[in-house]
């Protein structure tokens, strides 16, 4: 059933990539509807395609066919240039490596996507450090990220992702590098700043204890998708 007033909608979605002679199909004729605000858990086996979609939801890979919306936006349709301008204002990004610039510290990482998007007033900078405070660096500013810990380090990463407040997270695999515990605290991170925003994240996961906190869990499966059962 598609959902006119979704957030998130995709429809008859179609990518494949060449590997030597052969043609690798990852979708054909993909179709999900995502509502704002939801937190969705993106399962599936390796190769399963998981990556691609999110890169595909955020505007870095162009499908072979088919269309993604985006809050009343096409994606597919806009130009390069306007891609990157949208997805640098309405899109945020957590990896399972933290993506961070080594030569800045972590309050310059931080307000990076601000001075892209031409967001340098006080208020904007004064929010920023707010957040820093919220995960715990306050204290860390000044700290490259080679003297911050795993956690420390994925914790300035989400708050990258977030600064700019974005309509839409993607995260593939955030707490994958991170042992269990530090883990565990990134994802009631993540949680705890997801409801204060509303912002829609997709999460790539092998987990199942983020699976059971996603209000959806879609699996990745020879080119389909399914909604499991909750």
């Amino acid at each position: 059933m598609h959902n006119s007033s979704a957030f998130i909608k995709i429809r008859q979605l179609a990518r494949s990539y060449s590997e030597g002679e052969q043609r690798r199909i990852i979708f054909a004729g993909l179709d999900l509807d995502i509502e704002r605000g939801a937190f969705i858990a993106l399962l599936g086996q390796s190769g399963s395609g998981k990556s691609t979609l999110l890169n595909l939801l955020g505007g870095i890979d162009l499908p072979d066919a088919g269309q993604i919306e985006l809050n009343g936006q096409i994606l597919t349709d806009l130009h390069e240039r306007d891609r990157t301008r949208f997805r640098r204002r309405h899109i945020g990004f957590v990896f399972q490596f933290f993506n961070l610039i080594p030569t800045l510290t972590a309050e310059e990482n931080l307000l990076l996507p601000l001075e892209l998007n031409g967001l340098v007033m006080a208020e904007h900078r004064d929010r920023a450090l707010e957040l820093l405070d919220n995960v715990g660096l306050g204290d860390r500013r000044h700290s490259f990220p080679e003297q911050l810990s795993g956690g420390e380090q994925q914790r300035l990463a989400i708050a990258r992702a977030l600064v700019h407040v974005p309509l839409l997270l993607l995260a593939d695999e955030p707490t994958g590098n991170l042992d269990a515990e530090t883990g565990e605290r990134i994802l009631e991170l993540l949680l705890k700043l997801h409801r204060q925003a509303g912002t829609t994240i997709v999460m790539v996961t092998h987990s199942r204890e983020v699976a059971a906190q996603a209000d959806r869990v879609l699996v990745l499966d020879a080119g389909r998708i399914r909604e499991m059962a909750r």
